[in-house]
């Protein structure tokens, strides 16, 4: 087989030959002849097979005609110039930077075009008087490059930056810097003329510097500790805006007083180290979305009938317009948006993205269908039973689950401590005052303070962010990216573990094909091939593939009726491949529900080819080192025709559920929590989204992270689900660093502690103690987070990969 020029597709239906070179399909001809003829043919040169084959419809963004639509879209307008920003999930290397940034050759209405790759956008400025944004978006489809449109972007919301902790940073860094320079002669005790005349100034600078550092930079640490109180809680912010607090007003009492330089230093050095801990913690990955819902795939319209004095008009609607009764078309492929009533057409549709059940369901007039559901074949008319949010996916998103914030009812590992450590501290303070009351009165104000500045836990503060900010670095190194630290903490707590079967733990682009029934004569095997080269159907072109035949034989007449199967004539003969009701068997009621093609020749039908999934490999060997320490269990919206074979590849006694809807899932996980368990769920699809949302941990199995995930708590590349016991292994070791770091920092306020109930704790002895505690608790964490990579890097081999190497004498290398 050829591989296609443009796309780099194996040229199942046969290759098409223009201008010298093989092509896959017309779409891909097309975009070639546009970038051949405006001297863009770089593009290829920049990446082997860098397109993607474009799917265009005359009348599919109809609706970017609609005023209101493009107000929602558009990000600026004005003189006959606007500007707008699409997502392009299939933009994936330099090519497709450079194509898209040389919009302005292909079509010169547009004046530029700015790409941002690691968010997968595009920014277009064009001008709005020559060309429309349908246009726009019609000549990014052709290219290969469709935007993602959908019902989200009609909100007209944008993600807002918050750039405050970067200020705060940035001002803490100025000032830490400032004040450290002036005390450089009081470090050493300088003796000289001028530094005596200018020490109160100095000191005064320090005191100006430190102002915006604690009543700006440190404000969120004095806001949380009063919230923690206020809810009879003792966070960890507790003692740090103590420790901030006496620090300040003892520095400024000593200043004012001229009875000491104070601890400027310390006090802006600590709030710069404990935001910089924040802000390492706060790893982003701006190309995923952690939080969607059903309006991220939703369209933004829908073709609606109108009748106008007996001639019904055609009218693209937004969905959010749509009501009860209202008349509309569904075409091949369209995402049905709200509950409906069949009344024309032959309705084969896809619930996969809604129940995760694999095999299209067929429906007569009169049938009722539920949003999320995807036709596959012909168009239908139907008639609206409920409004978008009405309907029976979106009641889904009512779920109290979706708006509760579990950050706020989870402890960290940091809390937990640091509720007795402020205690402690709290006793020593008192007690050593108390007894320096009794013996030298004149130092127990200053014995009082310096507990509670050389106590302040900001070595305890750092270990967590350092730690968990470096493994989050480490998991998106290898494919698993995480919405926020806690998320690590949360997975080392792990003791049951839910997936998901189809897409999941089956990959969505593999499957085992085998025949049943009677053998077909060997002369009418290249047929069969000739009838299937001309579909484009992914099924048609995964049997393609597995006949592997060579031989091309001319048909007399071919025909593909979507949703059913084809049809052709061969030396007089009828042959038909498809579906059971397409060929006349009536035997499928009685079957397990499979993905199957009927072959018919003649009056008689022969037999099928079957379609199974296909288990990503390596899954076995996972389940089994998972269920040393977890309970596994499956929760599947497929139905249990493969139960047999998963109980194989499961370790005995794993409880499975099959036929699950949305909601059931959301339960099962609820029940689950109910009797102590802490959840991880392991899915792929919208119709997990309840079961992520609840869990513990949510982790969505994404073939590409650009495109599709539900709102979760992590997105894990496909082929590393193998790895999974791996990173729940490293989650654990980075709770083991930031625990050995909590007893190293206890060592810290041990030694400083000493020197404060003593009254020997000077100011230099503070300005080394409290930096050297940090700076040496941070070197700990990133250098054992760093070491702890490891656990990811062995190498691991699945039974399939050594069968494999030992049959063709070859070594597999596992890409990490």
């Amino acid at each position: 087989m050829e591989k296609c020029y443009h796309c780099g597709d194996l040229c199942t239906t046969g290759a098409i030959e223009h201008r010298g070179k093989s092509f896959c399909c017309k779409g891909c001809t097309t975009v070639y002849d546009i970038l051949h003829d405006n001297d863009l043919s770089y593009y290829y040169e920049l990446q082997e097979s860098p397109g993607i084959s474009p799917k265009i419809s005359e009348s599919k963004y109809a609706y970017l005609d609609k005023p209101e639509i493009i107000d929602n879209l558009v990000e600026f307008t004005e003189d006959g110039v606007q500007v707008v920003s699409f997502a392009i999930p299939s933009m994936h290397c330099s090519s497709c930077i450079w194509v898209l940034e040389h919009l302005h050759k292909l079509e010169p209405n547009v004046r530029k075009a700015f790409v941002n790759f690691p968010k997968k956008t595009v920014r277009i400025t064009y001008d709005s008087s020559n060309i429309s944004l349908r246009q726009v978006v019609e000549l990014l489809t052709k290219l290969g490059y469709e935007p993602n449109i959908s019902l989200e972007d009609m909100e007209g919301k944008k993600k807002s930056v918050n750039r405050s902790l970067i200020y705060k940073l940035g001002i803490a860094g100025f000032a830490f810097g400032n004040i450290m320079s002036l005390s450089i002669p009081d470090y050493f005790d300088m003796n000289d003329f001028w530094l005596d005349q200018f020490r109160p100034l100095f000191r005064y600078l320090m005191f100006c510097f430190s102002l915006p550092v604690v009543f700006y930079s440190a404000s969120d640490y004095f806001i949380n500790a009063y919230k923690g109180v206020r809810s009879k809680v003792l966070n960890i912010d507790f003692p740090l805006a103590l420790g901030i607090a006496v620090l300040f007003i003892r520095s400024s009492y000593e200043v004012f007083l001229d009875s000491g330089t104070g601890f400027f230093d310390s006090l802006t050095g600590l709030v710069f180290f404990l935001l910089l801990g924040k802000f390492f913690q706060q790893k982003t990955y701006a190309f995923l979305s952690f939080e969607r819902d059903y309006k991220s795939y939703f369209p933004i319209a829908v073709t609606v009938l109108r009748r106008n004095n007996d001639v019904v008009e055609e009218e693209q609607l937004p969905v959010h317009q749509l009501q009860k009764g209202d008349r509309i078309l569904l075409r091949n492929e369209e995402l049905l948006p709200a509950d409906a009533i069949l009344i024309k057409g032959e309705a084969n549709i896809d619930y996969s993205f809604v129940t995760g059940e694999s095999q299209p369901v067929t429906k007569n007039s009169g049938d009722k269908l539920f949003a999320g559901g995807r036709q596959q074949g012909g168009v239908l008319e139907l008639e609206v039973l409920k409004p978008v949010e009405q309907s029976y996916l979106t009641q889904l998103w009512s779920d109290e689950v979706f708006s509760n914030n579990r950050q706020t009812t989870f402890r960290t590992l940091t809390d937990s401590i640091s509720q007795r450590f402020t205690i402690a501290i709290l006793l020593i303070a008192v007690l050593s005052t108390a007894f320096w009351l009794f013996y030298d009165p004149s130092k127990a104000l200053q014995v009082f303070t310096a507990v509670l500045i050389i106590a302040c836990p900001c070595a305890i503060a750092l270990s967590a962010p350092f730690t968990l900010g470096n493994l989050l670095r480490i998991y998106g190194k290898h494919e698993m990216y995480l919405k926020d630290a806690e998320v690590i903490e949360r997975m080392a707590k792990v003791d049951t573990i839910v997936f998901d079967k189809t897409g999941t733990i089956t990959s969505s682009n593999e499957s085992n094909i085998y025949y049943e029934g009677e053998n077909v004569a060997d002369e009418m095997l290249p047929v069969l091939a000739s009838i299937l080269r001309g579909s484009n159907h992914p099924l048609s072109r995964s049997l393609y593939q597995y006949l592997d035949i060579k031989e091309k034989v001319s048909l007399e007449s071919f025909q593909e009726i979507t949703g059913k199967g084809m049809k052709a004539m061969y030396n007089g003969q009828e042959i038909k491949l498809g579906s059971a009701s397409f060929v006349g068997e009536e035997t499928l009621k009685k079957e397990i529900n499979q993905t199957r093609v009927y072959v018919k020749i003649g009056e008689k039908v022969f037999g099928k080819y079957i379609f199974q999934n296909a288990y990503r490999h390596g899954v076995e060997e996972l389940f089994k080192n998972l269920s040393a320490e977890q309970e596994l269990m499956v929760l599947s919206g497929d139905n249990d025709g493969e139960y047999a074979y998963l109980q194989t590849i499961f370790p005995s006694g794993t409880h499975m559920h099959f036929n699950q809807t949305p909601s059931d899932k959301l339960q099962f996980i609820k029940e689950l929590q109910s009797k102590g368990k802490t959840v991880m769920m392991v899915g792929d699809g919208l119709n997990d989204a309840g079961a992520l949302a609840q869990s513990d941990v949510g982790i969505v199995v994404s073939e590409n992270v650009n495109v599709f995930s539900p709102a979760c708590d992590g997105i894990l590349s496909a082929p590393k689900l193998v790895d999974l016991d791996r990173y729940i292994a490293l989650s654990k070791r980075g709770i083991q660093i930031i625990k050995w770091s909590f007893i190293f920092s206890l060592f810290y306020n041990i030694i400083g502690t000493s020197f404060a109930v003593t009254g020997n704790l000077m100011p230099v002895v503070a300005a080394i103690l409290m930096p050297l505690s940090s700076i040496s608790i941070v070197s700990f964490t990133t250098f054992s987070s760093r070491l702890s990579e490891n656990i990811l890097n062995r190498s691991k081999m699945s039974k399939y990969d050594k069968s494999h190497r030992l049959k063709h004498g070859t070594d597999i290398v596992l890409q990490e």
